[in-house]
């Protein structure tokens, strides 16, 4: 067996990397974690509201407080190295090549996990028409603006997207003393989760208006307002609803896009943007595995983690020469359901653990998991949204070469 410099190299320091590189310990493997910034927690350490670590902790924290747990459990364990204010340059099957203060140096491993995360989509990249003056950021820039730097971007607020983040961010502005004018959201049901548009909209009496988008922009200097209207079922802007709303500042909510541009060559699904994996969470490239947000966006970071940790183990078994694939088996969405993830399982006696995302709402209905005309497992959903993502224990013993997951 190859010896390696690490037996896992985990890329990515926010919370998936982080619960990556503890699984990966914990099943006994000589790990190393990179991260580009300076401390440990990603996109955590600006988010300084709660909800987060109910599933993994128990408790209830802030971003900054999940994410210092767990860089407190990553520092002290033996089996983890860590590496911030260093960027990866290259991925090859088994071998990183990095970049920092002391030089380009090549690491070689056993497997290697992709836990880079998502950023956030563009004006460019929603093709928004109109001026580019000062005033349109994203919902991220405009977290950190607020929550690190103390500065409030600006007085009159329009909200592009229903995100969490959008959502969570008109709620902060409020309370930082900005008017929120406006949630537009160019779908008919919010991509958020429920709780934050109670909690974040409605309980501070914000327009939240579906079907809805921003046409034009207008400003020169800075963004004087917005034009604005409905869109038809194929998201074209229907111009007779065409209305100008005077605002200094647009905000965009409108999606994540998995960091996957360090592997040209992964295999990617057209509705995430996230790469193909199989149960294990390995990729189309040998020994490289995915998951967290880089993987697929999720709703709650205690889901990233869990699901980081899972793969860290599947990396390290991989690694150790033991993570054994039988017969392969199709994982397809069906109707109902934008994706589904994993794409590949195996014909063995573990039971699958599906996640999957809605196309629209539904309730008091069945999810199945067939194959063929077998139906293989079964999920009662009282009510279920777009926004939210669900899991489902899919029982592999009478499958054939596919499973379908879909709604009934």
């Amino acid at each position: 067996m190859a010896t390696y410099d690490f037996d896992v190299v985990v890329i990515g320091g926010g919370p998936a990397g982080m619960a990556g590189a503890l699984g990966s310990s914990k099943n006994g493997s000589r790990t190393l974690l990179v991260e580009r910034n300076h401390t440990l927690g990603g996109i955590l350490n600006q988010c300084i509201h709660n909800g987060f670590g109910l599933h993994y902790f128990g408790e209830e924290l802030t971003g900054p407080e999940f994410a210092s747990r767990f860089e407190k459990l990553v520092k002290k364990d033996k089996n983890i190295s860590v590496l911030c204010d260093t960027f990866v340059t290259d991925i090859k099957p088994h071998q990183v090549t990095i970049t920092n203060k002391n030089g380009i140096k090549t690491i070689s491993a056993g497997a290697i996990l992709l836990a880079t995360g998502a950023r956030e989509r563009t004006p460019a990249s929603i093709r928004l028409n109109g001026t580019r003056p000062q005033g349109i950021m994203t919902a991220g820039v405009a977290q950190k603006m607020v929550n690190i730097h103390g500065y409030l971007p600006g007085k009159k607020v329009v909200i592009l997207g229903s995100g969490d983040i959008g959502l969570i961010m008109a709620r902060r502005l409020t309370l930082e003393g900005a008017k929120v004018l406006a949630v537009l959201e160019i779908n008919s049901t919010t991509s958020g989760l429920r709780r934050n548009v109670l909690q974040c909209v409605e309980d501070y009496n914000i327009p939240l208006l579906f079907n809805t988008t921003v046409f034009e922009v207008v400003g020169k200097d800075r963004v004087e307002g917005i034009y604005y209207g409905q869109v038809d079922e194929h998201f074209a802007p229907i111009e007779s609803t065409k209305k100008f709303l005077a605002c200094d500042t647009l905000v965009l909510s409108v999606g994540l896009t998995p960091e996957t541009d360090l592997l040209p060559n992964l295999e990617l699904k057209k509705v995430t943007n996230g790469a193909v994996i199989d149960e294990f969470y390995e990729t189309n490239i040998k020994s490289v595995f995915s998951a967290g947000n880089v993987l697929h966006i999720h709703d709650l970071v205690d889901n990233v983690a869990l699901e980081a940790e899972n793969a860290g183990k599947c990396a390290s078994d991989f690694a150790k020469g033991v993570l054994k694939k039988t017969t392969p088996i199709s994982v397809e969405a069906g109707n109902g359901l934008t994706y589904v993830v994993p794409n590949v399982a195996y014909h063995t006696n573990n039971k699958l653990v599906a996640k999957f995302r809605l196309k629209s709402k539904i309730t008091k209905t069945f999810i199945v998991a067939r194959s063929g005309d077998t139906i293989l497992s079964k999920k009662y959903m009282l009510a279920g949204v777009p926004g939210e993502m669900i899991s489902m224990e899919i029982d592999k013993t009478n499958a054939k070469d596919n499973i379908v997951v879909e709604v009934q």
